[in-house]
């Protein structure tokens, strides 16, 4: 076997393709566009590149055959914040060939013990957790946009290397027209009957301003997460400006104490129903392929991209309330063409979000691990941190 660094545009492009010649025969493969792969290696596009590393390896076999693939990189803004310093790998792809994928893996393990790293995350994102974060272990459904997709053996691949859980990601599904719990209305009806509380879904007319009230409800919310760092004023506008062409107003949702942002709930169409046709490809062909399938009304799905609540409104019914409020807009409304509804991964360290998708109706669809790695094999293995 032949380990090769990406250093081509040839390369590059050998890195891209590997997946697709691996599913080839899977129908529930969706390949993701080429920009979304390659705009996470690009330092013009990637800020976390601008003071972080990566590096990208293709593996072949003794015919020049292509059988793997891998990428090591090192989030500086994050990988001191750990016990151990905790470098990433991800865009994993191999054939099943347990020598082939401790090839892949003590390539990364090396470069990044050279760079001061004691551990490894994997396989994850040189970026966002909202992105290729996870390894598919159960349901292996289509996949939403730009998560992974992978083959039930790479579990055993990961877990014979010994990379161990060290959280467990839970997709959750269920479909629009389900009906709420009523347990569910009388929880909201607290709050919804609390005129200093009022929710509304955003509008694009004011897109500054709802990008402000994301940041400012992230920032209390999510930041009191292991690896999760607070969002500047910039990338939250950034955030929003990216969403635009293809959010739909009516499944994003604000709530608001005194006019106060305290909430959200931010849902969109489920895109790869639609990209599933454009082969990796959004060129102006595949945008016209894009806008006439969305058109033509193809896009059935929606998913929750993220949801939250800062601290002091936790624990109320501001969960089920804001729930309730966006049901009397989505359900039994005949132009909403959305059918289906997953809850974008909720890991297990945050068990109050497990219990607001089961209240809700969600059922587990997809399981997801993020392994751990640590160099050290003496060294004592914790799980991340439960969010009390």
């Amino acid at each position: 076997m032949q380990l090769t660094e990406v250093n081509t545009p040839e390369l590059a492009q050998e890195f891209l393709l590997l997946p697709v010649k691996l599913y080839k025969k899977d129908p529930n493969y969706i390949r993701p566009l080429d920009k979304d792969i390659e705009q996470v290696f690009d330092p013009k596009k990637n800020k976390l590149l601008r003071n972080g590393e990566a590096i990208r390896w293709v593996l072949r076999d003794d015919k020049g055959e292509t059988i793997g693939r891998v990428a090591a990189f090192i989030n500086k803004k994050i990988a001191n914040t750990y016990e151990q310093p905790t470098g990433g790998l991800g865009f994993f792809d191999c054939i099943d060939d347990q020598q082939a994928a401790n090839t892949l893996f003590d390539a990364s393990v090396d470069w990044l013990k050279v760079r001061g790293m004691e551990a490894v995350d994997g396989p994850v994102n040189l970026g966002d957790r909202d992105r290729w974060w996870g390894l598919l272990v159960e349901g292996f459904h289509a996949p939403t946009y730009c998560m992974n997709y992978n083959a039930p053996y790479y579990q055993q691949l990961f877990e014979n290397y010994g990379f161990q859980v060290y959280f467990k990601q839970y997709v959750y599904y269920r479909t629009v027209e389900e009906k709420l719990e009523p347990e569910i209305y009388r929880k909201a009806t607290t709050i919804l009957e609390n005129p200093d509380y009022h929710f509304r879904h955003m509008s694009k007319d004011d897109l500054k301003k709802y990008a402000e009230d994301f940041r400012t409800i992230y920032n209390k919310a999510w930041t009191k997460h292991e690896g999760v760092k607070g969002m500047t004023e910039a990338q939250a506008m950034s955030i929003m400006n990216q969403l635009k062409p293809v959010l739909d107003e009516r499944i994003i949702w604000f709530g608001y104490y005194k006019n106060e942002p305290v909430s959200f709930f931010i849902s969109l169409p489920e895109l790869n129903q639609l990209f599933k046709y454009n082969n990796g490809k959004l060129d102006w062909w595949g945008k016209l392929k894009f806008v006439y399938h969305r058109w033509k009304g193809d896009c059935k799905g929606m998913f929750g991209v993220a949801f939250g609540v800062v601290p002091e409104h936790q624990r109320k019914g501001v969960e089920t309330a804001m729930v309730v409020a966006s049901s009397k807009v989505i359900q039994n409304n005949s132009s909403i063409p959305y059918t289906e509804f997953q809850m974008n991964w909720i890991g297990d360290f945050n068990p109050k979000m497990m219990n607001v998708a089961v209240q809700v109706g969600g059922r587990i669809y997809k399981t997801y691990h993020s392994y751990r790695f640590l160099f050290d094999r003496t060294k004592e293995f914790k799980r991340m941190p439960i969010i009390n």
